[in-house]
């Protein structure tokens, strides 16, 4: 616990970490090799369809070895998916269907779902991911960062962080089915005893969502002492939480009121080489294709000081330095990633439009560490912070053994 003294770094010492709010993290995915994950399926099959044409030593400089994976490491399957364990060098089948991920802040891609390919897939996260899990994933801490300290998906989380330094992935639940929340033991029964029997996981969670912020120690959040607080920053947090679920799960998707929704004012070209905003008209530019309009705060939303939609347009661009698989790309820019821009766009904009109530909410009488040791939620029991047992069928190990668990 010494190391945790120093959460009151910038006035902070008082307010409990979301570390030991919701103890169980898991580290970001290592995938060791960019290849696996891409914006577009097409461009994934065609990679695993040329390695797995590739023979003797051209497969080995494709796969791209590390010290974790090579063609012929032993690996067992990830939870939940049906891809072979017999060593990737005897491979000659199809590719696995991707799957949707969300590689870092904001950014929803594929990733082909095979454990022969990833160094670091964290199986943890695998066999909890279902549809009634959501995942927080922090964003590393960076000084003078004034960005959302974290994000929520209900997409497996890679974890990448923009800048440089990878927060942690914190499941709402430990078991599949949206049991056993991940939550300190007493914390729920505490937050009900003072704000009312209808707390609820998903509660807390919007109330983090509405309050986190970022500290040296880690990201921190303040804990309201008084009710109406709490059920105000409950009803923002569950509007973000929507805004950032993008329609999951039957939600509804986000749209901005009429007369303010961005529209291709000119077409995206084949290749667009370079994203510019004119703050005059509210446009973006793409290479001679024109957005508008584009509210400023869309494009001035940053993560770790990173501006998002430079970086997701990044990311689609270009192929220039991409060298073996990861040159597989369209070679033309889709209509598909125009669509998902247009709705990346307006969740920015909503997103900058709630800051001030957030804000509004940030001061009042909190409950305070101390409180919180007074209650027995804290200290957190080691037991907390680590996976719960969840295999409810048997998964199969390297060259199709089962795991023994």
């Amino acid at each position: 616990m010494a190391a945790r003294a120093g959460a009151g770094a910038g006035g902070d010492d008082d307010i409990p970490l979301l570390d030991d709010l919701m103890p169980w993290s898991v580290r970001p995915l290592r995938t060791g090799r960019p290849w696996v994950t891409a914006p577009d399926t097409a461009s994934l099959k065609a990679r695993w369809a040329r390695l797995v044409r590739a023979e003797g030593a051209e497969r080995e400089r494709l796969f791209g070895p590390t010290r974790s994976r090579g063609p012929r490491t032993p690996v067992a399957a990830l939870p939940g998916q049906s891809t072979s364990t017999a060593r990737f060098a005897r491979e000659s089948g199809p590719c696995p269907e991707p799957v949707r991920i969300l590689h870092g802040p904001f950014d929803e891609q594929w990733l082909i779902p095979d454990h022969r390919l990833i160094d670091a897939a964290r199986p943890e996260l695998w066999r909890v991911a279902d549809g009634h899990q959501l995942f927080a994933v922090e964003h590393g801490y960076v000084p003078q960062d004034a960005g959302p300290a974290l994000s929520v998906t209900t997409l497996l989380p890679d974890g990448h962080s923009p800048a440089g330094r990878p927060g942690r992935i914190r499941p709402l639940y430990r078991r599949p089915g949206g049991l056993e929340p991940n939550l300190a033991p007493g914390l729920l029964g505490l937050l009900r005893a003072r704000h009312g029997d209808a707390v609820t996981a998903e509660s807390v969670l919007a109330w983090i969502v509405t309050a986190a912020r970022h500290s040296p120690a880690g990201c921190v959040v303040p804990l309201p002492a008084d009710t109406a607080r709490w059920w105000a920053g409950v009803e923002l947090g569950r509007e973000l939480l929507r805004l950032q679920l993008r329609g999951a799960r039957g939600g509804e998707r986000p749209r901005l009121p009429g007369g303010r929704r961005p529209y291709v004012r000119a077409a995206v070209p084949a290749a667009p080489g370079t994203m510019e905003y004119d703050p005059d008209d509210e446009a973006l530019l793409l290479g001679t294709g024109r957005i508008s309009p584009v509210p400023a705060g869309a494009w001035e939303f940053r993560v770790g000081g990173v501006r998002m939609l430079e970086l997701w347009f990044e990311r689609r661009a270009s192929a220039d330095g991409a060298d073996g698989l990861e040159a597989i790309r369209p070679r033309d820019w889709p209509r598909e990633w125009t669509s998902e821009l247009l709705e990346l766009i307006t969740v920015l904009a909503l997103l900058t439009e709630l800051r001030p109530r957030q804000q509004a909410l940030a001061d009042g009488p909190q409950l305070a560490t101390g409180d919180l040791r007074t209650a027995g939620v804290l200290p957190v029991a080691a037991t907390a912070r680590r996976p719960a047992s969840v295999l409810v069928h048997q998964e199969e190990g390297p060259d199709g053994q089962f795991a023994l668990l």
